[in-house]
């Protein structure tokens, strides 16, 4: 019996539970000291070095808070370090990547429609593109640039336009997002692990052995914590894009991308602003709707392959062994009968102008590409059809098992 790829399942499913998770405890803490941070306020009679305090209320009680721009005179007995959060997303988003974009590569990495390329190729592709952008930027920091912050920001968003459209001429739409959404998470966690964290311990080692912190260190871990505050939000959204064809699934998929770093600033700088000075800049949203209205309408610009070029082009060779096996043919007439008309490059149910999730299944080798999908969602499962389009029957289920369980018998 064939269930690997239940397994499998499962076990793409309890990485990302965790990649969610540490994500939330990430974004939450970044944004909180981000805005406590801001919120900062000057007082009399504060201890020597503090910078400025903050009273806040939650949960029935006070919060009493100082920061110091170096450090305290003395080092604290208990010191709370906030860096887990960020490796574990990462690593758990670094796992989950292989899982999905490795391992289903054929699936979901290549188009062969936009690049000839084998499976080890995409994969050497997508593993060392992420290091890229940590590379150039790091050097950007260190270097003059790193004391004009905005200018850094607007090379930055140079070097995320060029991955993304980098990244939509090979990928599938899908994987070209979420490539982007990796490769900027790699740059902030990277940010944590070689620059903020580094420096906090040169500090913390100064105050345990009586010397004066540099101020500067606390200042470079300022910036890029700063850095990684108005990129959380894009990486978000890119994470989650695999949900909408309308993100993904266009020609203009990756001007898509760029935008939405541009409606990150912009709401970052509301709350931003607002957490300083009590009042957020309301011509933010204006410019975000307006780049979000310019996104829709990018969206409906697509040149969706046509149903001749997709009889047309030829197989791959995953497509090639299960459009081989025992059983295919019942197998895509089930398919034909119960899923194409939504999952069609023209859909005819009222009020889908996409293949949800931009999984088409009209010709054989559309059929032969989503096997495990169909596997998983209409086999063993009865997840699809929706039962209010259409009562697919228990026969025409096991007809779709009997059929992938044999292409992986062979």
């Amino acid at each position: 019996m064939y269930d690997l790829a239940i397994i499998w399942d499962w076990i793409a499913f309890a990485v990302r539970w965790l990649h969610v998770i540490t994500a939330m405890a990430w974004i939450g803490a970044s944004f909180y000291f981000i805005a406590l941070d801001l919120g900062l306020r000057k007082a009399a009679n504060m201890p020597v070095g503090c910078h400025g305090e903050e009273w806040q209320v939650h949960g029935g009680g006070f919060y009493h808070i100082q920061k110091y721009l170096v450090a305290p005179e003395n080092m604290p007995e208990h010191l709370i370090w906030h860096k887990w959060q960020s490796y574990i997303t990462w690593v758990s988003g670094a796992a989950l990547l292989m899982i999905v974009y490795w391992v289903g590569g054929e699936l979901f990495l290549l188009d062969p429609t936009k690049a000839n390329l084998s499976l080890w190729q995409g994969i050497v592709i997508s593993g060392g593109s992420l290091t890229i952008g940590w590379i150039a930027y790091d050097y950007m920091c260190k270097s003059k640039l790193g004391e004009h912050s905005t200018l850094l920001m607007l090379l930055l968003f140079v070097i995320l336009v060029i991955m993304a459209w980098g990244y939509d001429q090979i990928f599938t739409g899908r994987a070209a997002l979420l490539h982007l959404g990796a490769f900027t998470a790699t740059i902030m966690t990277a940010n944590v692990f070689f620059q903020i964290m580094p420096n906090q311990r040169i500090v913390v080692n100064d105050l345990k052995a009586g010397r004066t912190p540099d101020a500067k260190y606390g200042k470079i871990a300022k910036l890029r914590s700063t850095h990684n505050n108005y990129l959380t939000l894009p990486v978000v959204f890119l994470m989650l894009s695999n949900h909408y064809p309308l993100a993904f699934g266009t020609e203009y998929s990756w001007i898509i991308a760029s935008l939405i770093f541009l409606t990150g600033v912009t709401i970052r700088h509301y709350f931003n602003t607002m957490h300083a000075t009590g009042s957020g800049p309301h011509w933010t949203w204006a410019v975000t709707v307006l780049l979000f209205v310019l996104i829709a309408w990018l969206s409906t610009l697509s040149a969706t392959e046509t149903l001749e070029a997709a009889e047309a082009r030829a197989p791959t060779p995953y497509e090639q062994h299960f459009a081989s096996a025992a059983g295919f043919e019942d197998a895509y007439d089930t398919v034909l009968g119960n899923c194409s008309m939504c999952h069609a490059r023209e859909p005819v149910w009222e009020g889908l102008r996409w293949a949800p999730k931009g999984v088409v299944l009209e010709t054989q080798n559309d059929v032969a590409r989503y096997a495990d999908q169909i596997y998983l969602h209409a086999g063993v499962s009865h997840a699809m059809p929706p039962p209010n389009a259409v009562q697919m029957d228990d026969e025409a289920r096991a007809t779709i098992v009997a059929w992938v369980r044999a292409a992986r018998a062979d």
